[in-house]
């Protein structure tokens, strides 16, 4: 008998303050089959950063409180394999030195087939 081994199913942390992105990139990544933990702003996205032991992280880099590039320095001094996707409107911040350690970064459309294919890529 030949036994499928069991594929685990890839958890995606969502780290954005803006409920209505939360809530798309949650819907659309379930309908690829993923997993999702959503964070509404950057310390409640560290907690569960350490707690749930993501496969990969979306991050606004524009946040009330701790920025992304902040989180985004604080999360690379714990770990250098976790993949990160810097996600903002903004594209300027593309030049910014600390957005270099990022795994990629995408601008935020109504579009998010880029932010789609991105994940893909880096969780294949």
């Amino acid at each position: 008998m030949i036994r499928k081994r069991k594929r685990k199913t890839k958890k995606i942390l969502v780290i954005d303050d803006e409920e209505n992105i939360r809530l798309l990139y949650q819907e659309e990544l379930k309908d690829k089959g993923y997993e999702v933990i959503l964070a509404s702003n950057g310390q409640e996205g560290l907690e569960k950063f350490d707690n749930c032991n993501p496969d990969l992280i979306t991050l606004d880099i524009r946040m009330v409180g701790l920025d992304g590039l902040d989180i985004l320095k604080l999360i690379r001094e714990k770990s250098r394999d976790i993949p990160v996707i810097l996600c903002t409107a903004y594209e300027e911040y593309k030049q910014d030195l600390r957005s270099w350690s990022s795994d990629a970064y995408v601008v935020k459309s109504s579009d998010i087939n880029e932010l789609l294919t991105t994940i893909k890529e880096i969780l294949k």
